[in-house]
């Protein structure tokens, strides 16, 4: 049977938030939803949601007594064994409310690990998950074990006679944490050898960013033709995906598709897929993807940039940052022209429908300028019988134009400094800055 689940969003009042600053206050009618997606994700029946106004923070129980008995009310008419509170909740907090409603309760931080528990199919992706939870469990085993006044004897290498069970369950969580961490550790060694191994065949890496269900997976899939699971559905992507893709001018990159951003995202999270997330600090485009038409979409926009700033990324001045807004095919006619007049004025910036593929030439034109904006324009001659290096530089390089005579291939081509050394220590040609005037092999 599906859990029934009581669904309560705390809207804290300035007074009550303690060194928070934001530019754009989040809507707390879009939060409540987005509270009832996170639980509707993981196959949750939502039979009450509310949003809970709090003017201050009462220690024990987060919410004030009051408000907590009238929630007891919705739990027990609705039967409901569970209730999300959707904000952090400490574990003397947790502790309190569930002896209150007499119920499991489970807060922001746990419900999004329930999720990632669920989703992540790959290997990386279930020891990283592992990892978070494993490090949030531990701090709440206190409220996990109804026998720790139990004293129990062992083993010496079980732990001597004396040791409660909190403190063998705690040793044991912190024995697989250090083991995860090593087989974590083994993935970002493989994954910087693969980094290695592109730099010299390179590819340069299109990381795909955003909030959680901003449409990431629907524009990689418009983009590559890759048939990534895709829906309506908060978290529907967790593991890494990536795809080659030609880009129009030939160029070949490989294109990923992250895991979605949210706000509050738990810092053990943070730093479990920090391994993942390399994909884009390495990056040399950073797609930037929003639910333009989502109401908290300027605060969701805040909670991205506020996470890349927290992986090395200066949010607000990278210049490999293209800022995509998505989903133009659900404002209405007025905004929709707006935001499209806004993506032409601004550098950087595009407006598409991954749905329907309006403005996704635009799109991959800016990520074309973007990653030619160091290459250099140079002149070669080359041998006709070499076909070898001519198949190097259509593969690496732009050919912009190209003459040939009895005995070469005059060619004038655009290349990236590092394929301009690879070219000169594997070949035996002089690439120029201008047009020779006599052309002759070196």
């Amino acid at each position: 049977m599906t859990e029934k689940v009581v669904v309560v969003h705390p809207e804290l009042s300035k007074y009550a938030r303690e060194g928070e600053e934001r530019k754009f206050a989040r809507d707390p009618f879009a939060s409540l939803e987005e509270a009832v997606g996170l639980a509707s994700a993981i196959n949750l029946d939502v039979v009450h949601q509310e949003i809970v106004n709090l003017s201050r923070i009462t220690p024990a129980t987060l919410m004030g007594g009051g408000v907590v008995e009238r929630l007891k009310m919705f739990v027990d008419d609705n039967e409901a064994g569970l209730v999300f509170v959707d904000h952090s909740l400490s574990p003397t907090q947790q502790r309190n409310l569930e002896k209150a409603w007499n119920c499991k309760v489970i807060d922001r931080t746990g419900l999004i690990l329930e999720i990632f528990g669920a989703r992540a199919r790959t290997k990386e992706g279930q020891l990283q998950v592992e990892l978070a939870a494993l490090q949030y469990q531990r701090s709440r085993l206190v409220r996990s074990w109804t026998h720790l006044e139990r004293q129990r004897g062992g083993f010496g290498f079980m732990g001597g006679p004396g040791e409660t069970q909190i403190e063998i369950d705690r040793r044991l969580i912190d024995e697989r944490i250090r083991r995860l961490k090593e087989e974590l550790e083994h993935v970002r060694a493989n994954r910087k050898l693969q980094r290695e191994s592109r730099k010299r065949e390179p590819y340069p890496i299109v990381a795909i960013v955003g909030y959680t269900n901003a449409g990431k997976s629907t524009l990689f899939n418009r983009i590559t033709g890759a048939k990534v699971f895709v829906k309506d559905l908060l978290f529907a992507t967790l593991d890494t995906t990536m795809r080659g893709l030609e880009l129009p001018s030939g160029k070949k990159v490989i294109l990923s598709d992250t895991v979605g951003f949210i706000s509050e995202l738990p810092t053990h999270l943070v730093a479990a897929f920090r391994a993942t997330l390399e994909e884009v600090q390495e990056a040399a485009v950073i797609l930037h993807v929003r639910d333009i038409g989502q109401e908290n979409t300027e605060a969701e926009k805040e909670d991205v940039l506020a996470i890349l700033h927290d992986l090395g990324i200066d949010s607000e001045h990278d210049p490999r940052i293209i800022e995509v807004m998505n989903k133009i095919d659900s404002l209405p006619a007025p905004d929709r022209e707006a935001v499209i007049t806004r993506a032409k004025r601004q550098e950087r910036v595009a407006a598409v429908s991954a749905l329907t593929g309006e403005g996704i030439d635009d799109l991959l034109a800016q990520i074309d300028a973007k990653l030619g904006e160091d290459r250099k324009t140079l002149y070669v001659d080359i041998d006709l019988t070499d076909g070898k290096a001519l198949s190097w530089l259509y593969r690496r390089g732009h050919v912009i134009d190209r003459l040939d005579d009895e005995q070469f291939a005059h060619v004038k081509v655009a290349l990236d400094p590092a394929d301009c050394d690879r070219f000169k220590s594997q070949f035996s040609y002089k690439l120029l800055n201008k047009k020779p005037r006599s052309r002759k092999k070196a």
